[in-house]
């Protein structure tokens, strides 16, 4: 999902957190990285401006994340830089308003037909980039994936990650691994 990727652009490594999206070279690769999803190609280069528009927009989508993982903790990446609710929805619906979209109808051989959105007309490269990006996150926060949404309780994980199965607790097994030796640390130092 395309918004989990985007807000997974924060994470947390041995050195600390990790901002992806920390300069323009970071910004042109992650955009080249996922140039079919946004509507880029892969000449595509960030200036500053879009670098920074992105990042904001990636702040208020975290703090709905925030919100529909709640009464569980949000991720410890930035909760206390987040916008408020109010802030982050206005803007997270701005951005998809900006740019209008239509609906695709694609129908290949020999499978049933399917409607997908698509962005209409000729629209700035940052405007199209962001409003994808929006699209995303609404898509998530207003279907039936954002029950499962969850923030990774794992130790330095700053991830939200959508649980797919009943006994998943953890982003990753790497995560769980982690989880794991750290409570299994806690128990036999108190004893």
């Amino acid at each position: 999902m395309l918004a989990l990727e985007f807000v997974s652009t924060v994470r947390a490594t041995r050195a600390g957190l990790t901002d992806v999206l920390s300069d323009v070279t970071g910004m042109t690769e992650w955009g080249r990285a996922h140039a079919s999803e946004l509507g880029l190609d892969q000449s595509f280069v960030a200036s500053e401006e879009v670098r920074r528009e992105v990042v904001e927009l990636r702040q208020a989508v975290r703090s709905l994340f925030a919100r529909a993982v709640a009464p569980g903790p949000a991720s410890s990446a930035d909760a206390d830089r987040l916008p408020d609710f109010a802030e982050a929805i206005d803007l997270v619906n701005a951005t998809t308003l900006a740019v209008p979209m239509a609906p695709r109808l694609e129908w290949p051989d020999g499978e049933d037909p399917t409607a997908t959105n698509v962005l209409a007309g000729r629209t700035a490269e940052s405007p199209r980039l962001r409003a994808v990006l929006a699209a995303s996150a609404v898509e998530l926060l207003a279907g039936t994936h954002r029950e499962h949404l969850r923030a990774c309780p794992a130790p330095r994980c700053v991830l939200y990650f959508v649980k797919e199965h009943a006994r998943q607790e953890w982003c990753s097994v790497a995560c769980g691994n982690r989880a794991r030796a750290a409570r299994h640390y806690r128990r036999h130092r108190d004893d």
